[in-house]
């Protein structure tokens, strides 16, 4: 019986969507002339690039407290807003409904000796379940609205509807809803004399000490088993079996669901990508603490799933990270 994956920094919910108030007007009016209403403020984050280069600097942000009674998100009431885009977030069990911000270009929030500017990959982490399930949201319908301002159809712009869970076709009338690219991402593990090891790869793109798990995009056609087989053979040329599925993670960066695995190397495949992976290594849980401890390798972050399978396959919390 496979041990369930702890769970995902990002995946841990705390509201609810309240998705069929989307397009309730007279619902949508009072909840924001209510008192007990709470804002998140978001400033500027738009994904004009893809890479996770030009995604530390473009995502969102937004201001963050901290204290002795732990991390939060700082949240306005509504008239205490700044001009922008808004976002129907949810509702939580006892009534609160939440709203999103996405305030206009050139804004910039303030930074005060309790509360500074910090981006979810920063913090979602060490977040409660509830702030950490409304920044993920804000920041995924803001990076939809940002990347989808003009239809992909016939050119024409496009108006936000349904609290910015819908963009409109204004020529065509086309709905666009936001799009989830699903991406597998799995931790490749074997066991040698009896020992067990896992693989840990390195992208070019990243600092020498940086090692992380590997992950590909589903293509058409293709199961979520398919997709493991095929990445870490065109990857790293290592032929895998019995892919175990363990969880799952929404990664606004800018709009993939990460689902997670663990598949048994079984011998060796044609490799077919030599540009995405520089080079791999195989730690078996020994040195795979030593390395964390003494910083020779950086693992990814507690905010990534990533992390999640290391830790799991490994038996415990390691230290470190990017």
């Amino acid at each position: 019986m496979t041990t369930p994956l702890p769970e995902p920094a990002l995946s841990r919910g705390g509201v609810d969507m309240v998705g069929h108030r989307r397009a309730d007007a007279e619902w949508l009016e009072s909840a924001w002339a209510d008192p007990k209403t709470r804002v998140l403020v978001l400033e500027g984050g738009e994904p004009g690039e893809y890479g996770w280069q030009a995604l530390m600097v473009k995502q969102s942000r937004a201001l963050v407290s901290t204290g002795t009674d732990g991390v939060h998100l700082v949240f306005h009431p509504p008239g205490d807003t700044p001009p922008g885009e808004r976002y129907l977030l949810g509702a939580d069990p006892e009534g609160r409904v939440y709203f999103a911000v996405r305030a206009d270009d050139g804004f910039a929030l303030p930074e005060t000796a309790g509360a500074a500017p910090r981006s979810l990959r920063d913090i979602g982490a060490v977040l409660g379940p509830r702030d950490s399930s409304l920044l993920t949201h804000a920041v995924a319908v803001a990076n939809f609205n940002a990347a989808n301002r003009f239809c992909p159809r016939c050119g024409a712009a496009t108006a936000m509807a349904s609290e910015g869970h819908v963009r409109v076709c204004e020529r065509e009338g086309t709905e666009l809803y936001p799009r989830m690219d699903p991406a597998v991402i799995m931790l490749v593990h074997r066991e040698v004399d009896g020992v067990g090891q896992c693989l840990l790869a390195h992208n070019p793109a990243w600092p020498d000490d940086r090692y992380s798990v590997l992950a590909g995009f589903v293509e058409p056609g293709e199961s979520l088993e398919q997709a493991v087989v095929r990445e870490v053979a065109e990857e790293v040329g290592v032929a895998v079996a019995e892919p175990v599925y363990l969880g799952s993670q929404p990664w606004p960066f800018p709009r993939s669901l990460m689902l997670g695995y663990h598949a048994r190397a079984v011998g060796v495949a044609e490799r077919t990508d030599d540009e995405e992976i520089e080079s791999v290594r195989w730690f078996s849980r020994p040195e795979l603490r030593e390395a964390a401890e003494s910083g020779a390798v950086l693992l990814p972050g507690p905010v990534s799933i990533a992390r999640k399978l290391i830790e799991h396959w490994y038996g415990a919390e390691l230290p470190g990270g990017w």
